[in-house]
């Protein structure tokens, strides 16, 4: 199958975004639904990194907010979604997947010229203290992604064992 690239600087951004959520997707694929649930982290004072199901409900509830963050910026106003708690991979993988459409829709009218913005006045102040122009908060949700999903191969790899802490 050819791979179709999106055009333009905020079409590698979504594709890279895609990316990210897709190689997670193929890893908690054969995570079994007892092992999704089970507490990896006992030591931990991270409430969203103590199992695999909390790691992939606060990512999913962050890309929503990444998107959501962009939709304040012009100006929408619209509540983040509550975190969900689900008990099957199938779950996470379709709530991924309507994660990445929504920001897709996001985007949909955002011209490249509007990603990068100097001005610290045209940037998003995010609620953990940093400020980012659309560009980097995608970047940023790029990277969050890859992170956790490096975190989520740590514990489910059998040769490693599952006392690791969070990345």
């Amino acid at each position: 199958m050819v791979k179709v690239y999106r055009q333009g600087a905020k079409g590698a951004l979504l594709d890279e975004y895609e990316k990210a959520i897709t190689e997670l997707q193929n890893l908690i694929a054969d995570i079994s639904d007892k092992d999704l649930v089970t507490i990896i982290d006992t030591v931990t004072t991270d409430e969203n990194c103590r199992s695999i199901q909390t790691i992939l409900s606060h990512v999913v509830s962050s890309a929503y907010s990444y998107a959501i963050y962009i939709m304040h910026y012009y100006g929408y106003q619209m509540v983040r979604p509550e975190k969900t708690f689900h008990t099957t991979v199938k779950d996470y993988v379709r709530d991924l997947t309507e994660a990445f459409q929504f920001t897709e829709t996001v985007f949909r009218d955002i011209k490249d010229s509007e990603l990068e913005q100097l001005e610290q006045e045209k940037k998003i102040a995010a609620r953990w203290g940093q400020s980012y122009d659309i560009e980097q908060m995608m970047e940023h949700a790029i990277v969050h992604i890859l992170r956790h999903r490096r975190q989520i191969e740590r514990y489910h790899s059998p040769s490693i064992p599952n006392t690791i802490n969070k990345t």
